[in-house]
């Protein structure tokens, strides 16, 4: 599995260096563009969220220098960036991926709004032809894998979010947010989970701005009805209010506390309109809780009296005791992962060996048409019944025959055993017929192969072929294949 995925989280890098690498989304199909032109990679995908960014990839060969990818597109100096990147090969990027996806490699374990931006970035990249023959069953496995720990495990048995913790967060710091007012930056989904938690928890009064402002009317309506704590309904004693973008700071400086999560890249809230909202305030203090990347608010607003900031990374203390409380959760999902891993690297290294099972197959079918055609005159004089006899004792010794060596390459395929294969290929002859099969067979879908291969010798290939099953992208909307790209091999790839 020539599978590449190269990346920094909020484990392996500052916030500092993420912001830099964040890709807003409506960079992200120019940037996926980009990934795809670079020599060697054949199929790639991004995923940018605020804890993460990543380039997943399948190259021809493995040698596409990604590092020099993104020093390029991001202008910045790949020395600098080395310290903090990961990078995983073949069943480590299957592990690594199904990770993601199922919640394990999040800052908050469990939270489900990864998956909604994993297939968001699946969605993306296969509309424009990054996802085709080999992460395609990657990504619908994982979407499968992630529904299969949600439903066999409890890590997902509360509602928890980035946005949940910041609110923990506010609610550590102010003991209560009864009567509290509330400014919300930003109306995506992020500010919709955190204004309906600080409704929840007794916050008298939220203002919802966004660039958009139709956007923060909409968010507004949402909120009739939600319950407090208690279970009792909040009915009108929390007012939600939405509000134009020009009449954000007049308002900023009324809140107690500001969350912000909006997709600017560059500061909405800087240290002169922190001055000027204590001078308004007489010095009651406010907090900003920032979750976007890169930052809403200007790390010097910290500096100034009465205003305290806290950023994302900042989340990760509250976070812990969200990961603590979900251990045994935790340690049973990784169980599924490791079982699932080891499944499906299984079932692309025995689809490795398919071309060589075609290749057999074909060739000893050539040899018994040819007898056949040899002893043609011999037969003639041959009712129809017995031709037909003829015809199925010939078919059943080459499917006796064929049998030990298919058995010995889907052994070999498995194992890893370069050596083994080889010899087979070499004893019966197959280097040309497996190149064909190659050619023919790996340029279709998984599925398809399979359909072709089934339709050449079901009992044989029907174990060594992985055919992925309809999954969890159903909830993808649909998007159709596009024309297939020319991927050919480029000069600069060659070893």
């Amino acid at each position: 599995m020539n599978l590449v995925l190269i990346g920094v989280n909020h484990k392996s890098a500052p916030l500092q260096v993420r912001e830099r690498l964040a890709i807003p989304a409506v960079r992200l199909q120019e940037a996926t563009l980009s990934l795809l032109s670079v020599p060697c990679v054949r199929e790639g995908m991004i995923l940018s969220t605020c804890n993460r960014v990543e380039f997943l990839t399948y190259q021809e060969p493995a040698q596409a220098d990604l590092l020099q990818f993104i020093q390029n597109y991001f202008a910045i100096d790949k020395d600098a960036l080395h310290p903090y990147m990961y990078e995983y090969r073949a069943s480590e990027v299957v592990r690594h991926v199904f990770r993601v996806a199922s919640s394990l490699d999040s800052l908050v374990v469990g939270e489900p709004q990864i998956l909604g931006q994993v297939k968001e970035s699946y969605t993306l990249a296969r509309s424009i032809g990054g996802v085709n023959n080999n992460l395609d069953p990657l990504m619908q496995r994982a979407f499968t894998v992630a529904r299969k720990v949600r439903n066999q495990t409890s890590i997902g048995i509360s509602s928890v979010s980035i946005a949940s913790v910041a609110v923990d967060l506010a609610r550590k710091i102010f003991g209560s947010l009864q009567g509290k007012t509330v400014l919300l930056m930003g109306a995506g989904k992020m500010g919709e989970l955190a204004a309906r938690s600080m409704m929840q928890h007794g916050a008298s009064t939220i203002y919802v701005c966004n660039r958009t402002y139709e956007r923060a009317v909409e968010l507004a309506g949402k909120f009739p009805g939600v319950r407090s704590e208690s279970g009792s309904a909040t009915g009108q004693s929390a007012i939600v209010q939405p509000i134009s973008n020009d009449l954000l700071h007049q308002y900023a400086a009324t809140a107690d506390i500001i969350v912000s999560c909006t997709g600017a890249e560059k500061p909405i809230f800087e240290r002169k309109h922190a001055e000027q909202y204590m001078q308004r305030r007489k010095q009651r203090p406010m907090f900003f809780i920032d979750i976007a990347v890169p930052r809403d608010v200007d790390p010097e607003i910290n500096s100034v009296e009465g205003v305290f900031v806290y950023n994302i990374d900042d989340l990760q203390a509250v976070a812990v005791s969200n990961l603590s409380s979900r251990a045994k959760e935790a340690k049973d999902a990784e169980a599924i992962i490791r079982a699932e891993v080891e499944r499906y690297s299984q079932r692309m290294q025995s689809l490795n060996g398919v071309p060589s099972i075609v290749a057999l197959q074909q060739s000893l079918e050539d040899v018994r048409q040819s007898e056949m055609r040899r002893m043609a005159p011999r037969l003639a004089n041959l009712s129809s019944e017995q031709l037909q006899a003829v015809e199925q004792m010939t078919r059943s010794l080459v499917h006796k025959l064929q049998h030990a060596p298919i058995q010995a390459i889907k052994r070999a395929a498995q194992e890893g055993d370069r050596e083994t294969l080889a010899v087979i290929q070499t004893v019966f002859d197959l280097e040309h017929h497996a190149k064909q099969a190659e050619t023919a067979g790996t340029t279709e879908t998984a599925s398809s192969t399979g359909q072709q291969l089934d339709a050449v010798q079901p009992d044989e290939l029907r174990d060594a072929v992985f055919v992925p099953t309809a999954d969890a992208t159903a909830a993808v909307s649909p998007v159709s294949a596009p024309a297939a790209k020319d991927r050919s091999v480029k000069e600069d790839c060659l070893p």
